[in-house]
């Protein structure tokens, strides 16, 4: 038994843009690109649920990296006010 074959995130995306342009039948850039032609439409819908980015491809969609980056910042941000309000109650009990 072979070999299962990977393919790069920028082959699915230049394959997919194939597909898209809708000059050839998916059939025939299928053929020319030898892979299925199921697969093909798989990774057409992953493009479109992931704005462009494959699964598992190491990047993330572009919303997905800023929510991811926010919630970061906000997690960093909530830190350093408890901290603060910790203090600010300590030095209010000691100037009291």
């Amino acid at each position: 038994m072979g070999q299962r074959r990977r393919f790069t995130p920028e082959f699915k995306r230049q394959a997919v843009q194939l597909l898209n342009a809708g000059q050839r039948p998916a059939a025939e850039i299928a053929r020319e690109l030898g892979i299925p032609r199921n697969r093909l439409y798989k990774w057409q819908k992953e493009v479109a649920a992931h704005g462009g980015a494959f699964p598992g491809s190491g990047r993330q969609a572009e919303p997905a990296a800023e929510l991811a980056r926010l919630r970061r910042e906000l997690a960093r941000v909530t830190e350093e006010r408890d901290i603060l309000k910790k203090a600010a109650a300590y030095f209010a009990r000691e100037s009291a």
